[in-house]
């Protein structure tokens, strides 16, 4: 199993831990990573852009002026494409951008994506995480001390004083352990984990 150390919001070291090597210890599968952030990625998309195509746009019943002895090129409606005010060639319509992806493979890639982090040195695990007021100087004074910019904080429970400390601080995102993804754990720099959330994500995706 590997150990990593535990620190105190101080920033002190207070010993070590181990980690579960099915979940922190997991080969990293790239190609697997890479299919669930996709779809995590499209699955945020609201997918309601629409535009209206030649035969939705109103007007243009009339031929705007006959077919040969003009001069002009042929046209048969001024709703054509290439006029101004005419419809959309291929336009969009709203649709559903979500993918399905496996229960299975979104476990593999959660844990890739957890044993990277412990293999790059990027994970943080902490004794504990609490304050006594909602204030943002707090929590980046806990962050400075950690030596930490860019984080996803994951705890056990909601600390509330914590998430809304933490919500105005760019760079830096809240989650309980039962609610982390591969999307989050590797878009932030670091991951800084509660001993208790450790121990709740070893008990959810062993």
């Amino acid at each position: 199993m590997a150990k990593v150390a535990v620190y105190t919001m101080d920033g002190a070291q207070n010993g070590e831990i181990e980690l579960n090597d099915q979940i922190f210890g997991a080969e990293v599968n790239i190609p697997v990573m890479h299919q669930v952030v996709v779809a995590h990625l499209a699955k945020l998309r609201q997918g309601t852009q629409s535009a209206k195509t030649r035969a939705e746009v109103s007007g243009g019943g009339r031929k705007p002026w006959r077919q040969k002895g003009t001069g002009h090129a042929r046209q048969g409606s001024i709703r054509s494409p290439q006029w101004v005010g005419g419809g959309v060639v291929f336009a969009p319509k709203p649709r559903d951008y979500s993918m399905k992806v496996n229960k299975k493979v979104r476990r593999v890639a959660l844990k890739s994506a957890l044993s990277s982090k412990v293999q790059d040195a990027k994970i943080l695990v902490l004794e504990s995480l609490s304050l006594d007021e909602i204030k943002t100087k707090a929590m980046k004074k806990v962050l400075d001390n950690l030596k930490v910019e860019n984080a996803l904080i994951v705890m056990d429970g909601t600390e509330t004083n914590v998430v809304l400390s933490a919500r105005n601080l760019p760079g830096v995102k809240t989650l309980r352990a039962d609610m982390i993804n591969t999307y989050d754990i590797l878009k932030y720099d670091t991951l800084i984990v509660t001993k208790d959330a450790v121990a709740k994500i070893e008990e959810v995706y062993a």
